[in-house]
């Protein structure tokens, strides 16, 4: 499930860009804020991801994350870089691969490995087309499986990445606002794709999404879209705080699946960036606090 939304300075009150995320996941699965610094690495490293380990890059950026206590990889997160990146659950007609990354894995991975939202769609994408996507993507439930889209952010500028299996497309966003849940939404509006995609522009969510793309307009993802758009101009984090609390349109998700973490970030252009993480369930329960990225 999930719910990732983003304001860029055109639409916001300050000037700044505001990333939103609910992560909805099985209510009794554990979620924390981690930190790790900023590290070096030698030229034969390794990392272990949640099911497989792939070469280390020779430095990793410091990064504020918020994991499932269970895996390696990360729903939401930031870097030192102001970099964020969030991620969703799509299930679409391409065919589920074996254990490889998890769509979580791509999120800290990505946040790394890249200073920009533009720099880390060509990271995710390289790993992606290098290791695949698959796994179980639930602690419990080995059937629980899916392919992932991104919504990554920096103080300038956003993308969203959507992918099926290895195939992928990535739509580049420098004002408004945009949002994701758990479809594919971009159609033929994108600026790269795969190379098994390349040289014939195609309706990307039309080709691969398992259920009909018209988007129904009781969906959480339309809900979030018309609750930003109200406040086209003026959206703050506490708009953004209101609109992943409410329970009318579902984001704000309890029952089996619930939101088990949410993150809101404010992005600046000259770098003085403040996230505000919960680590805990239900953002209309839970304090937003003020966390910061260490080096």
């Amino acid at each position: 499930m999930c719910d990732t939304l983003v304001a860029l300075p055109s639409a916001t009150a300050d000037g700044s860009v505001i990333f939103a995320k609910n992560s909805d996941r099985p209510a009794d699965e554990a979620q924390s804020v981690q930190r790790f610094s900023r590290q070096s690495h030698a030229p034969s490293a390794t990392v272990r991801c949640t099911y497989i380990e792939i070469p280390q890059v020779s430095s990793t950026a410091a990064v504020l994350l918020s994991q499932p206590d269970w895996m390696w990889g990360a729903e939401m997160g930031t870097n030192e870089y102001g970099l964020v990146i969030g991620n969703e659950a799509v299930w679409t007609t391409a065919q589920l691969g074996p254990p490889a990354l998890l769509g979580m894995d791509l999120v800290r991975l990505g946040l790394e490995r890249s200073r920009s939202a533009s720099n880390a769609v060509d990271v995710i994408t390289q790993l992606l087309k290098t290791h695949g996507q698959g796994g179980a993507c639930a602690e419990n439930e080995p059937s629980f499986s899916y392919h992932n889209s991104f919504l990554l952010a920096d103080g300038k500028e956003a993308w969203v990445l959507e992918t099926a299996g290895q195939d992928w497309v990535s739509e580049r966003v420098t004002s408004g606002i945009r949002n994701i849940s758990n479809g594919l939404s971009i159609r033929d509006t994108y600026e790269r794709c795969s190379q098994n995609l390349d040289g014939t522009k195609i309706d990307f969510a039309a080709r691969f999404s398992t259920d009909p793309v018209q988007l129904d307009p009781t969906s959480r993802e339309a809900c979030a879209h018309r609750m930003m758009n109200e406040h086209l101009g003026d959206i703050t984090v506490d708009i953004m705080k209101t609109i992943l609390s409410n329970h009318e349109s579902g984001i704000c998700m309890h029952g089996e699946f619930s939101t088990t973490a949410s993150m809101i970030s404010q992005l600046s252009p000259n770098g003085e960036d403040k996230h505000w993480m919960t680590g805990a369930a239900h953002p209309c329960q839970m304090p937003f606090h003020l966390v910061a990225v260490a080096l």
